[in-house]
Formats: C-alpha cells, structure tokens, sequence
C-alpha cells in the first residue's frame, strides 16, 4: 500500500479542496469502458470522459477545508480490504428521467465492493466529514457528460463489453474544475490486496 506521507502540491494551495474518493479501475476496465464510450456516446450529444478519469466513485465529499485531509486520510486507511471482484453490466443513463450523463454499470458478486463502500462512507460519515446520500449506492462508471443544450437519448443501443476484473485501488482525488472539463489528482491512492 501507498499513501501520501507529505501533503502534496494539490492539497496545499487552497484551504478548501473539492473532494471524492474512488475506486480506480485497472486497463482493461478502462479499456472496455473507453470502446462502449465511443460506440455509445454521438459526440454531438455527449462530451467524453478523459480516459484517465474514468473510475467508480464511492463518496463525493464536495468542498471540504484542507484540515479535514488526515481524518480522511485515517478512514481510508482503515477501510482497505480485499479488492472488489466486479464486472462490467448494462449501459445507463443517470439520473433516469433527465439524464446528464451516460454510464456503465458494475456487477459486484460477492459483495465486496458494498462493503468497501459501506466502510468508506460509515467511517467518513463517523469522523465529521460526509453526509451520506440518501439514496442507495449504484455501481458506476461515467463514460461521458451531457453537452450544454444537448438532449440526452431515451436509451443506449450499445452495452459494454461485460468483462470481469479486481478494483485496484482506494483513492482520494481533489477534483479542479475547468472549462474543459474537471481533472483529478490523486491526494492519497491505497493499493486493495
């Protein structure tokens, strides 16, 4: 396992950082992500995910002081546990009746990414620095984003290629909006047994 023993240039310039902690998904999740992607997202419609980008979010912790990295930085520690077995499902668009982007489901099993996320999301609600949705967790992987003005199809005709892989890896990412697009840089990144 690997963790930030130093706070990183991305955590010490602002006293608030814009926060989630993710799955990060090994290359041919990403890969078999990136073909449904261009299959299925008319580039008219939809704006692409970078390829770097892609992974399973577990909690979006939104805008958080800087202090709040080593209580965070504590929960992820103690969350780590065997990598998630998953597999790639069916093609979504989220939310349901409006949708804003175009996903592709993951499959847990056996159960382990519940818990992964179950860990992640009681031991951050516990230290003080997320409020967990309301609603129940739905594996994930957003493939494009919705263009300004675009209207989103009712359906998806193209289904991701439904391979199966391990999780890699707990990470802790501050998110930088910008006018292309938000970019991810990885604060803590723990590597799943």
């Amino acid at each position: 396992m690997t963790g930030a023993a130093e706070p990183s240039p991305a955590t010490s310039r602002p006293d608030h950082l814009r926060l989630f902690v993710a799955l990060e998904l090994p290359q041919p999740a990403r890969d078999a992500l990136i073909a449904f992607r261009d299959e299925a997202a008319d580039p008219d419609v939809w704006r692409p995910v970078a390829p770097d980008a892609l992974h399973l979010t577990l909690a979006f912790l939104g805008r958080r002081p800087a202090t709040d990295l080593v209580a965070i930085d504590e929960v992820l520690y103690a969350s780590v546990g065997p990598a998630p077995r998953l597999a790639l499902g069916e093609a979504l668009l989220l939310p349901p009746r409006r949708a804003r982007v175009l996903c592709a489901s993951l499959d847990d099993p056996d159960g382990t990414l519940g818990a992964l996320q179950s860990r992640v999301s009681d031991g951050l609600a516990a230290a003080g620095v997320y409020k967990p949705e309301t609603r129940p967790f739905r594996a994930h992987a957003t493939v494009a984003r919705l263009r300004p003005r675009a209207r989103a199809p009712r359906a998806v005709e193209a289904a991701p290629e439904p391979i199966e892989f391990l999780g890699e890896a707990l990470t802790l990412f501050v998110s930088r909006l910008h006018p292309s697009g938000a970019r991810y840089e990885p604060i803590v990144r723990l590597e799943l047994r």
